[in-house]
This record gives C-alpha cells, structure tokens and sequence, in this order.
C-alpha cells in the first residue's frame, strides 16, 4: 500500500489523479463515515479531501473519528490526530473539550504510535496552560506548594476541602512538574486515572478513599514504572511511630483521632491487628490500608507498665477518613 501511495503522490498533479472533495452535508453520518475510511485510501489525493472535509464537519466526526483512531492504520491514525489537534483551538469550548476527551481515550486505549502520537500533541497543547490551571485548583481547595528539598517541581495535595468535581481534577494534567499528588478522601473515576497516568516525571503518587480497584491501580503502576505509588481504602488510625524498623512502637497519637478514641496511647507497641502479627509500622500502614472509613479493627499492643512487665491490651478502633 505505501508503495502505491507514493505514485499516486507523484502523478497527483495529473488531472486523471484529481479527486474532488464530496459534496454532502457535514452533518450526514453516513457522509463522515465515507470520508473517515477514505482516510485510509490509496489515492493521496482522496485522503487529502476526506481530511479536508472532516475537517469542516467538525464535532460530528470526532467519534467516528476516535473509532478509526483505535482500529485504523498508521496513516488513517496520524490524519486522525491532526485532523482532532485542529479542533483544540476550537471557539466553541464544548468542541475543544471533546477533542481533548477523544485524544485522552486514545493515549489512555490506543495501542503504540498511535497513543504516543496523542499525548504529544496534548503536552504541547497544555504548554502555557499551568498558571491558570493552578488558579482554578486551588480555588477549589487544593494545595499546591514548592517540592521540597530545592527541587523545581511541585507537591499537588487534594484532600477533604476539595470543592471541585472530577472533571476539574483534570485540570492537574496541564500543571508542570508534578512531582508528588496526593488525594485524600475524593472518589475518582477512570478518566482521572487516566489523566494521573500521564504525569511524567511524577515520583510520589498517594491515593486514600479514592474508590479505585486493584485493576485501576495496576494500571497506574503500569504506566508510572518510576513512581512509588501508594493506594489505600481510606481507613486512617491517626498514630505516628518512633521508626519504620523494629517493633511498632507508637510515638504520637493525632489528639481527636481514631486512635485516641480507641485508646491506644504513645509507647505502646502494636504487635497484631484482628489476630495478623505486625513486626513494624510498614505493615501496620499495610494492614490499615485495607480498611475503609468506618470500618473497625482490633490492634494488640504491649503497653508498658510502672516498674512492671508489659501489658497485654486489645483496642478496638474505629477507623477515620483521610
């Protein structure tokens, strides 16, 4: 096919070679569907009318034209981008935002090149788009601050004063330098998953209460290889620990938290939750990250005594949310 394509490309200026774009109405279906398999003809000349035409028919073609997008082949895909890039820029907001949809699904679905074409055009579609993205963010209750360290990115943290819906949690795609996200307590959906998934240079990825499942949450770890990605149900016990190694001994207790209302109290030592043993505050983080808000669990701890052996006490707790 691309040798064919090529002498039609070379005698296109022949009038026997000449295909004039089809007349019919934007609007016909049936039309778009015509011009949208054209893209994919032999004839340069036809692929280069039925752009044309797709084109001026605008938003009734961006489905059909996702569609071909996903099944077509490299040429049907790369006039396909090209033809939704246009529609970026569109006057009508509606339109652009449905274009930008159509290229989103096709970076999150579509197979190589086709997805890499994609996020291309929608990262330089997003250049110069930050500040104002980061203004409707945080008038919608995010936290957007300095990397620390001295680093040049930012830590984006979304937890429960967020106002906004998840189509405004779009809006983090379009800021730069993310270099951790944290969302606290806001269910997601899929297409803000997908969004999360192109956050390049993205190292710390914190979603508690979010409502994602464990297939989700493959799929983000898929696509960040670099990020430490940490997924929870959204229980929170509200305790510090005196160090990640060694026994989980409890150094603060969040004064109003669950655990306070429980009873634990600093200088115990957690050695089991609901009868699993626990040899170190990862695993406690482990363990009470499979529990929801609301849930309640049973930790053992030893506490110590007055010039005495340690206590062995059970406190029953009643998770908070993040």
């Amino acid at each position: 096919m691309a040798a064919s394509r090529f002498v039609v490309a070379a005698i296109a200026v022949w009038p026997c070679a000449v295909v004039v774009a089809e007349e019919a109405d934007p609007e016909s279906v049936a039309a778009i569907h015509r011009w949208v398999e054209d893209l994919g003809s032999d004839q340069f000349a036809r692929r280069e009318a039925a752009a044309r035409s797709l084109e001026r028919a605008g938003r009734e073609a961006l489905a059909p034209l996702a569609t071909a997008m996903r099944e077509g082949d490299l040429e049907v895909v790369a006039r396909g981008v090209e033809i939704v890039r246009g529609m970026l820029d569109s006057d009508d907001p509606d339109v652009a935002a449905e274009a930008e949809h159509v290229l989103e699904e096709l970076t999150e679905r579509g197979e190589e090149p086709a997805a890499h074409m994609a996020a291309s055009v929608l990262e330089f579609h997003f250049l110069g788009m930050g500040d104002e993205a980061r203004a409707r963010l945080e008038s919608l209750g995010a936290t957007i601050t300095p990397e620390p360290g001295g680093g040049t990115g930012v830590d984006v943290l979304i937890g429960a004063g967020w106002r906004g819906t998840a189509e405004d949690l779009r809006q983090v795609a379009r800021l730069r330098g993310v270099a951790r996200f944290s969302l606290h307590g806001v269910a997601i959906d899929g297409s803000v998953v997908a969004v999360l998934g192109r956050l390049r240079g993205l190292r710390i990825l914190n979603l508690y209460g979010t409502g994602i499942d464990d297939q989700a949450a493959r799929a983000l770890a898929a696509r960040l290889p670099d990020a430490e990605i940490d997924v929870r149900k959204g229980g929170k016990l509200g305790v510090s620990a005196a160090g990640l190694a060694g026994p989980c001994e409890i150094r603060q207790v969040q004064p109003g938290s669950a655990a306070e209302l429980g009873g634990l109290r600093s200088g115990d030592v957690v050695v089991a939750i609901d009868g699993e043993p626990i040899n170190g505050f990862e695993a406690l983080t482990a363990c009470v990250a499979r529990h929801g808000p609301g849930e309640s669990i049973t930790l053992s701890v030893e506490r110590p005594g007055i010039d005495a052996a340690p206590q062995r006490v059970e406190c029953t707790v009643r998770l908070d949310a993040w």
